[in-house]
């Protein structure tokens, strides 16, 4: 979890300039209750713990608007206060494969302090701010990137271009101007996130009217536009790969400058297909929850005005209680508005990126009620649910195998094309996914079949005592694509394809398919890791499930092992098909 430092001066001069006392004494109750633990408060500043789920709570200003909503202070609005803007943005349609996702926002006006010393502290706290959004919602700018730039220092309208990697520019930090290629491997920020870039031989950067370098995203600013003690007006661009993560970015930057009094203003993207976006959009996002939801989550039966109360101290507020009209007749899911039924219509801000559920909404009306005045016992509300068909298909199948004595192993997902294909003799299913930079040889690609992987630990395992039985029910990949099988593999004395046979019959009765459904069929041909002969494949309803046999010595020898082996490989996509879930 980030854990943030706050000061309480800067927490006062923030409140004050909202007309609200900052209160620094009660901060240790209120933190804790929405889950912010609070490590150490004294008269100079406050260290928390934040949950990464609430990006929202990263920096002084927005924590300080969290605090008057759930103090009761004030009530807070659910819109952000954008006005139009007249800034253009021109992106170039190189964009699209390089930094897709762009978008914009300016502030002007913003009260950054009172002095020098205010200042300063004020800009150390927007990177700071700006910095944990990276390593958050940003990936650590994998997803998203943000460039903060004084506007005074700048000419709209701006334009997103890509340049090769000889373009020249000042980065942040530098007197003298360095090439793409020098940035990346020499400047500490190049270095840092290289990797970012090293896919790409063009790369993206913002030029305002006269050509002067905004930013070079991800990586650096240009050194033009540096944000200092003087700097009241702000150009903020946030690009990446994830719109979702980008919106959440730039909505909590203009939130942070606009709790200084800055007014924000919306920009126009115009893309070069003549699609355009018009950001930051600060609409708020208005969200349907059941009331027999609520009842089911806590327990209790909260009024409307409990539940009005509850949601505003989050931030949120309550816009009607009705009766449901337009939704099924019959609920499938928990967050269905049943017609006849009571439904809530609540408005939450649109930078509360955390909430995408119905679920998440109640969460927050918990909180805002108080954990403390839920009621001590367990609801006695039934709640629905259904395993998921995969994952009780794997927990039936790993009964059976640890019911014939298998021992439970995990391997890596990664393996070789000579371990996979060349020693079992087994063919390519497809398209095989290979590692784009693999860190040795043995990990080149995504593995197809299990068997391989367990003969390695057979082979790692060969001077213990036998008999060794052991399983895996893990992921392969084929043709890109994720997909789960099950193998196992026996060492063991007197072991062959009579023992497989045995270990098959079994894992069928176990998973309820019928015996006269069943066929074997001898496998001839020696594309596979079986003794001529003594392998078979296994066919439910005319699918195949899998395969069975004992090992050819052949085989067993590449990888360093002399006793006899019998093993099997199923998929357990195609045992989905042809075996019925009792429980379902």
């Amino acid at each position: 979890m980030p854990t943030i430092t706050l000061e309480h001066e800067l927490l006062s001069y923030i409140q004050g300039i909202n007309g609200i006392k900052h209160k620094s004494k009660i901060w240790d109750n209120w933190l804790t209750e929405i889950g912010c633990p609070v490590e150490n408060n004294n008269e100079e500043q406050i260290d928390i713990e934040v949950f990464p789920d609430r990006p929202d709570l990263l920096s002084h200003e927005t924590l300080a608007k969290t605090a008057r909503a759930f103090l009761g202070e004030r009530k807070e609005n659910t819109v952000m206060d954008v006005k139009k803007g007249n800034c253009v943005v021109y992106v170039e349609k190189s964009l699209e494969n390089v930094r897709p996702i762009i978008m914009s926002a300016i502030v002007r006006g913003v009260k950054t302090g009172n002095n020098i010393q205010e200042k300063e502290k004020f800009i150390q706290s927007l990177m700071d701010h700006q910095e944990k959004l990276h390593l958050t919602l940003g990936r650590k700018r994998k997803l998203s990137s943000i460039g903060v730039h004084d506007l005074e220092k700048i000419k709209p309208p701006f334009e997103v271009k890509t340049v090769n990697s000889s373009f020249r520019f000042v980065p942040l930090s530098e007197n003298t101007d360095m090439s793409i290629a020098e940035i990346l491997e020499r400047h500490p920020k190049g270095i840092e996130y290289s990797h970012l870039m090293k896919e790409y031989d063009i790369f993206p950067v913002i030029l305002d009217s006269n050509n002067d370098v905004v930013s070079f995203p991800p990586i650096i600013n240009g050194e033009k536009t540096t944000v200092t003690s003087r700097t009241k007006d702000f150009f903020i661009d946030v690009t990446g790969w994830d719109r979702r993560s980008c919106e959440a970015c730039l909505l909590l930057i203009c939130l942070a400058l606009g709790e200084r009094n800055g007014i924000i203003e919306n920009l126009e993207i115009k893309f070069s297909d003549e699609e355009s976006l018009i950001t930051p959009d600060g609409t708020a996002i208005n969200h349907r929850i059941p009331d027999k939801l609520i009842e089911k989550i806590l327990g209790v039966r909260l009024s409307n005005s409990e539940i009005k109360e509850s949601i505003a101290k989050m931030g949120g507020e309550l816009l009607e209680s009705r009766t449901v009209t337009d939704g099924p007749n019959k609920a499938e899911r928990w967050s269905d508005c049943v017609i006849g039924e009571i439904e809530h219509i609540i408005s939450m801000p649109r930078w509360r990126s955390d909430i995408m559920h119905p679920i998440d909404i109640v969460e927050d009306i918990a909180i805002g009620f108080g954990y403390n005045n839920l009621p001590e016992q367990m609801s006695s509300i039934h709640l629905d649910s259904l395993p998921l068909k995969s994952a009780q298909m794997n927990r039936r199948i790993r009964a059976s195998l640890r019911a014939l004595g298998l021992q439970e192993v995990q391997s890596l997902t990664l393996s070789n094309e000579r371990d996979q294909f060349e020693r079992t003799r087994w063919e390519k299913k497809g398209l095989v996914t290979s590692i784009s930079n693999p860190i040795s040889t043995e990990h080149t690609i995504l593995r197809q079949y299990i068997l391989p992987s367990l003969l390695q630990i057979l082979a790692a395992n060969r001077h213990q005592e036998l008999p060794q039985r052991i399983y895996e029910l893990g992921h392969v990949v084929n043709d890109s694509k994720n997909s789960y099988s099950f193998s196992w593999s026996c060492a063991e004395v007197g072991g062959g394809f009579t023992s497989a046979k045995g270990y098959v019959q079994s894992i069928i009765r176990d998973l309820g398919i019928l015996s006269e459904d069943v066929k074997y069929k001898p496998i001839k041909e020696k594309k596979s890791p079986w003794l001529y002969g003594r392998g078979a494949k296994i066919m439910v309803r005319d699918i195949e499930i899998g395969q069975f046999g004992e090992i050819d010595p052949r085989v067993s020898e590449k990888y360093g092992l002399k006793t006899p082996i019998h093993a099997g490989e199923f998929s357990i996509i195609e045992i989905n098909k042809v075996a019925s879930d009792p429980l379902i």
